[in-house]
């Protein structure tokens, strides 16, 4: 194992979380910037969020979601909806919200494949699971109507073993610290994340976390990120609609 996998597993273990620089991520994952540059066009694309319930109107994103089993590459799974409960999203759990898939291009791109298996890798040798199911979430903050909120419900929890909350971009935009906090709310560590590639990784478990608001600091102000949640008991779904087909 090499030293840089050994040092997010060492802070995933003890801490519940890591903050890892797009280098570390690079050698520990065995990435190629390029590949992984090339997407960030993706980020364009995105259509508005109409889910939002406090009635802002900063948030693009789109939804897809895939299996991993230990050794393999993820797999696509048909499109579906995107649910929490309430008891991790006051603000839209018990929602079910179906967002626009990631398109193929982005999603048949060995380095999609290569970030979200290598990810994977590193959270089955945390904990040993069969499976996990995987949700991917490409979100744009802006600040075209004022303040964007990448959190809008506040410090949580997803609901899933492991989260990584990955930054492919900023521009033009102050604030967007992102803070950790222990499951019992004792604060743990904040960094403002600029470095595209750069990710934090945490253990739902254990930890909450949150995003403070972004201001414009100049035209076209902006914040993209990729999140991605693994959970093993499989996907979050109302227990009496578990629906895995668009209506």
């Amino acid at each position: 194992m090499n030293s840089m996998r050994s040092r997010i597993l060492t802070g995933l273990g003890q801490l519940g979380y890591a903050f890892v620089s797009a280098t570390e991520a690079f050698a520990a994952l065995e990435l190629a910037r390029v590949g992984l540059d090339a997407l960030r066009a993706g980020w364009d694309l995105l259509p508005r969020d109409g889910y939002l319930r406090d009635g802002g109107a900063y948030r693009s994103r789109r939804h897809s979601c895939f299996t991993q089993s230990p050794g393999a590459a993820p797999e696509a799974v048909p499109h579906r909806a995107h649910w929490q409960p309430t008891s991790y999203n006051a603000l839209h759990g018990g929602l079910t919200r179906w967002f626009e898939p990631i398109p193929p291009s982005v999603q048949e791109a060995a380095a999609w494949r290569e970030l979200l298996g290598g990810i994977g890798g590193l959270f089955f040798r945390v904990r040993a699971v069969p499976r996990w199911s995987i949700e991917a979430h490409q979100f744009r903050i802006d600040t075209a109507s004022g303040i964007g909120r990448p959190t809008p419900e506040g410090a949580h929890r997803d609901g899933v073993d492991f989260v990584a909350v990955i930054m492919v971009g900023r521009h033009h935009v102050i604030g967007g610290e992102t803070r950790v906090f222990a499951a019992n709310g004792d604060f743990r560590a904040r960094v403002t994340m600029s470095e595209p590639w750069s990710m934090l990784l945490m253990d739902d478990a254990r930890v909450i976390h949150e995003t403070t608001p972004i201001q414009a600091d100049g035209a076209g102000g902006r914040r993209d990120t990729l999140v991605l949640t693994y959970r093993a008991g499989g996907f979050q779904a109302p227990e009496e609609a578990p629906v895995a087909a668009p209506p």
